[in-house]
C-alpha cells in the first residue's frame, strides 16, 4: 500500500508551487453521474457549510491510486492543498480550508505508474460560518484507538468513572441492566445454529419471510444478550454474567460465517451478528483466553471480508443501497475492535471513516429531511447514533458537527407534531405515532443544545430512560431546558428531499391541520416510493387522505404493483399510467415555497417523472390556515390523454352532486370540491389491485376523478375544507375566468378568501382590487369587507 502524501499550506504567501505542466496523460472517465450515483463532489459552483469539503470523483477502472489538488486560482498556479497516493476515489483533508472560493481537480495513476490527464476543474465556496470538520489522516486515526480493550462506546480509562456512577447517580440505570442479566442467567437464549432456507423455498414467500426475519431475531437474542452481560460485568465484576456471555459468544462463533447468518446469505442476520459479536468481544476481552480470542478473530475475519468485499468497490460512488447504508458503520465497529488483531481491520476502519466523511448521510441534504421516510429515518438514524458514540470514544470525533445534524430534529417536529398519527411519505409510515420519535429527539436535543427539540421530548410526557448499555452510557450527559416552538413558522420545506410540511399548529396534533407534499429530486427510489406531486392530509390528529396500501413484504405483488404505482397516492395518472415506479429517474422538483401567519404555499413540477407521458405536471397548493386548501394542477401531454385525479382515505367517501365529495374519519371531516374541469367521472372502490397478502387486514377507499375525453392539456382546480366532525363549515365558492387565469372566491368562517391562479405565463392577473404579476395571489377579507391578510408568490 502506498503511503498517502499530503502537501498543505493555508498561507498564500508560502503556498506550494503547482505541479509543472506535463504532456497530457491518458483520458479520465468524467461521465456525468447517473441518478443512482453520488457524483463529483463538491459539484461545480457549490456553496458549502462545512470545511474542509469531502472530495469524491468517479472511480477509474484502471487506476492504482489518485492525486488531488486544491487551489485558490483555477489555473493552479499555487496549489494550497495536495494529496497523492490515494487508494480510494475520495478524500477529506485533515485540515480546514479558509472561507472563500476554491478550485479542485484530480488525476489517476495506473498500475504502470503513468498518470492520467488532470480532470475538469471544479469550484466551490466555503461560507464564513462553515463548521470545521477535518478528517484525521489514517495514522492519526489508528493512534487514537485504545491499545487495550474495551474499544467500542467506552475506553479502558472510562471504567473507574462508570463504575462509580453505577453506584451513585446512575444506580437506577445499572439496576435495570442488572435485572436484565439476572433474567438471562435464569433463562439464557438457545444457541443452536439457525437453519438455512430449505431447497425449493421461494424467496419472498411467507415461509421464507418467517425464516429470514426469524434468524435476525434469533441472532440478536443471542448476541445482544451476550453484549449486555459482558458490559454489566465491566461495571460490577459479576463473573456469572461474564461466563454466560463467554459461552454465548463462543457458541455463536461456531456458526458457519457464510451460512444462515452470513452477510451475503441474509444480511438482516449477518449485520447484527457482526456488531453484537464484536461488542461482546471487546467488552469481554480480558476474560477470554488467547485461544478463544483467536477463534473470534478468525470468525470475524471471514465475516468482515465478506462485508468489505461487497461494500468497498462502489459504495461511496453509488451509496444509495438501503442496507449498505448501515452495513458500512457496522463494518467500522469490527475494524476498530479488531485493529492490530485481524490484518484487514485497519482497512475496514479506514473505509468506514471515509464513508462517514465523504458520502454520509445520503438520503437528504443539510436541511434535515430524509427521503426514505420517517420509519426508515428512525431505524437507520437510531443505528447511526451507535456509530456516533463509537467514534466519539475511539477517535474523539463528534459526528453531530456535520451540518445535517444541526437541522435533523426539525424533521420529526414538523412532520409529526406531538400527538400525530401517521409519519408521512415512505414505507411503513402510515401507522407511526409521534411518540416513537422521542428517543432520537432526546439524543439530538442534547447534542445540538436545541431547546425546541427538547420541548418535543417533554411534550410527550416525562422522558423515559433509554434502555440497555447504550442508554446507560448516554445517561451521563446533562439535559437541557425545552422551549415551545411558538416563535417558529408552522411550515417548513425540506428542499433536499423535496418535501414540505404545512401545519396550522406545531404544539398539538389535536389542534393541527397538516398537508404534506412531495416533489423529490430523489425520485421514487428505495423506500421513498411515493409519487411526486402527491399530498397527504390529516386534521386534529386523524389521517384523512393517505398513501394507500401496506407493505406485506418488500417487493411483493401488492408492494410493487400497487404501492409503487402512482395510482396508490394522491397524485395524477395519465391513461391509467403513472410515474416511473421505484426509480431514481422519476424526479420531481420543488418550484416554490413560502409560509406566513395566514398562508402557506408550495409548488412542484413532476412532468419528467412520467417518462414521456407528460411534458408538464405543475401542482400548486395554497393553505389558507387553518380551513381552506386550494390545489391547482396544470398538465400537458405530448398526445391527447385522459387524466385521473387520485384520492385515498381510510374511511369511505361520500360522492355528492356537483363533483363534491365528503369524508369523515373519527374527529376529522373534509369536504372536497372539484371545481374544474367539469364532467369528471368520479368513482370509488375499496379494492386493491393487487391486494396485500391475507395476513394483512386492510380496508381503504380509493377515489378516481377522471376527465371525460382525451385532451393534451388539462387544468384541475380543487378545494379541500378540513373541519372538526360535527361542525358545519362554510361551503360557498365560485370560479371566475380572468385574463391569464382564474379567480376563486370561497367563504371562510371569518369572511372570505379571494385567490388568483395563473394559467398562462406573462401579464397581470386582476380581480377587483387584487392584482399580481406572479404565479398566485390571495387575500383574506373579513365580513366588513376589509382585507386582513394578503399573499403573493
Amino acid at each position: 500500500m502506498n503511503p498517502v502524501t499530503f502537501i498543505l499550506t493555508l498561507s498564500v504567501l508560502t503556498a506550494a508551487p503547482a505541479t509543472q505542466p506535463q504532456t497530457p496523460g491518458w483520458p479520465l472517465d468524467e461521465t456525468p453521474p447517473a441518478a443512482n450515483e453520488w457524483g463529483f463532489r463538491p459539484a461545480n459552483d457549490t456553496p458549502l457549510n462545512v470545511t474542509p469539503p469531502a472530495f469524491v470523483w468517479r472511480p477509474q477502472s484502471n487506476a492504482a491510486h489518485y492525486h488531488l489538488q486544491v487551489a485558490r486560482d483555477d489555473q493552479f498556479r499555487q496549489v494550497q492543498y495536495e494529496a497523492a497516493n490515494l487508494d480510494l476515489y475520495c478524500h477529506c483533508p485533515p485540515k480546514a480550508l479558509e472561507p472563500g472560493t476554491w478550485h479542485w481537480r484530480f488525476r489517476a495513476v495506473n498500475k504502470a505508474g503513468v498518470p492520467s490527464a488532470w480532470s475538469t476543474v471544479r469550484s466551490f465556496t466555503i461560507s464564513s460560518s462553515a463548521s470545521e470538520m477535518p478528517m484525521p489522516d489514517r495514522a492519526e486515526l489508528r493512534a487514537r484507538v485504545p491499545g487495550a480493550h474495551p474499544r467500542l462506546f467506552l475506553r479502558p480509562e472510562d471504567l473507574p468513572r462508570l463504575r462509580q456512577q453505577a453506584r451513585s447517580n446512575l444506580s437506577a440505570e445499572y439496576q435495570a441492566l442488572d435485572r436484565q442479566c439476572k433474567r438471562l442467567l435464569k433463562d439464557p437464549p438457545p444457541t443452536a445454529e439457525p437453519k438455512k432456507y430449505p431447497p425449493g423455498m421461494k424467496r419472498g414467500s411467507e415461509e421464507w419471510r418467517e425464516l429470514w426475519w426469524g434468524n435476525r431475531v434469533y441472532t440478536i437474542n443471542v448476541l445482544d444478550s451476550a453484549a449486555t452481560l459482558a458490559f454489566v460485568r465491566l461495571l460490577d465484576g459479576n463473573e456469572q454474567y461474564g461466563q454466560l456471555a463467554r459461552r454465548l459468544l463462543l457458541d455463536a462463533a461456531r456458526w458457519d460465517p457464510k451460512g444462515a447468518t452470513g452477510y451475503r446469505y441474509n444480511d438482516e442476520a449477518g449485520m447484527p451478528y457482526a456488531y453484537y459479536f464484536t461488542r461482546t468481544y471487546t467488552f469481554l476481552y480480558d476474560l477470554l483466553t488467547e485461544q478463544e480470542r483467536d477463534i473470534c478473530r478468525k470468525v470475524m475475519r471471514v465475516r468482515g471480508r465478506e462485508m468489505y468485499d461487497h461494500l468497498r468497490p462502489m459504495h461511496i460512488w453509488r451509496p444509495y443501497g438501503s442496507h449498505a447504508n448501515r452495513a458500512w458503520h457496522f463494518l467500522g465497529e469490527v475494524g476498530i475492535a479488531f485493529l492490530d488483531e485481524i490484518p484487514e481491520a485497519e482497512e475496514w476502519m479506514w473505509f468506514a471513516m471515509n464513508v462517514f466523511y465523504c458520502a454520509y448521510p445520503v438520503w437528504c441534504d443539510d436541511d434535515g429531511g430524509w427521503h426514505e421516510g420517517m420509519a426508515y429515518w428512525r431505524s437507520y438514524i437510531d443505528r447511526f447514533t451507535w456509530w456516533a458514540d463509537v467514534i466519539r470514544s475511539a477517535f474523539n470525533i463528534e459526528a453531530y458537527q456535520k451540518p445535517y445534524f444541526s437541522q435533523i430534529g426539525y424533521y420529526p417536529l414538523y412532520l409529526q407534531p406531538p400527538g400525530t398519527y401517521g409519519g408521512g411519505f415512505g414505507d411503513l409510515c402510515g401507522r407511526l405515532k409521534s411518540s416513537g420519535n422521542v428517543p432520537l429527539m432526546q439524543i439530538f436535543a442534547g447534542q445540538a443544545g436545541n431547546p425546541y427539540w427538547r420541548w418535543y421530548v417533554e411534550a410527550h410526557g416525562k422522558p423515559a430512560r433509554q434502555p440497555g448499555y447504550v442508554g446507560f452510557l448516554r445517561s451521563t450527559r446533562p439535559p437541557i431546558q425545552g422551549r415551545q416552538p411558538t416563535d417558529l413558522p408552522t411550515a417548513r420545506l425540506f428542499r433536499g428531499t423535496g418535501q414540505a410540511a404545512l401545519n396550522s399548529n406545531l404544539l398539538n396534533a389535536k389542534d393541527n391541520v397538516q398537508i404534506l407534499f412531495k416533489s423529490s429530486p430523489f425520485g421514487t427510489q428505495s423506500h421513498g416510493y411515493d409519487a411526486n406531486n402527491a399530498f397527504l392530509l390529516s386534521a386534529f390528529g386523524t389521517p384523512l387522505f393517505i398513501s394507500s396500501g401496506w407493505r406485506d413484504i418488500y417487493g411483493s405483488e401488492h408492494h410493487a404493483k400497487w404501492m409503487w404505482h402512482t395510482k396508490s397516492t394522491n397524485s395524477i395518472t395519465v391513461d391509467g399510467e403513472g410515474q416511473l415506479a421505484h426509480s431514481p429517474r422519476a424526479t420531481g422538483r420543488i418550484l416554490d415555497f413560502a409560509t406566513t401567519d395566514d398562508f402557506d404555499f408550495v409548488s412542484g413540477e413532476a412532468g419528467p417523472a412520467y417518462d414521456g407521458k407528460l411534458n408538464r405536471f405543475t401542482r400548486e397548493i395554497l393553505f389558507i390556515k387553518p380551513e381552506l386548501i386550494v390545489i391547482h394542477d396544470l398538465l400537458e401531454a405530448p398526445a391527447p390523454a385522459r387524466f385521473e385525479w387520485r384520492l385515498h382515505s381510510p374511511a369511505r367517501m361520500q360522492l355528492l352532486e356537483n363533483q363534491r365529495v365528503h369524508v369523515t374519519h373519527a374527529e376529522a371531516s373534509c369536504d372536497v370540491a372539484f371545481l374544474t374541469p367539469q364532467a369528471l367521472n368520479i368513482t370509488q372502490t375499496d379494492q386493491f389491485d393487487p391486494p396485500p397478502r391475507p395476513r394483512i387486514k386492510l380496508t381503504e377507499y380509493h377515489l378516481t376523478a377522471a376527465t371525460d375525453a382525451p385532451r393534451r392539456e388539462c387544468e384541475f382546480i380543487t378545494i379541500l375544507r378540513p373541519y372538526r366532525t360535527g361542525q358545519q363549515p362554510p361551503d360557498a365558492c365560485r370560479l371566475i375566468p380572468i385574463d391569464g387565469g382564474t379567480a376563486l372566491e370561497a367563504n371562510l368562517s371569518t369572511g372570505k378568501a379571494v385567490v388568483l391562479l395563473r394559467r398562462q405565463p406573462g401579464g397581470t392577473l386582476t380581480y377587483g382590487p387584487l392584482q399580481t404579476q406572479k404565479t398566485i395571489a390571495a387575500a383574506r377579507i373579513n365580513p366588513k369587507g376589509e382585507t386582513t391578510g394578503t399573499f403573493e408568490k
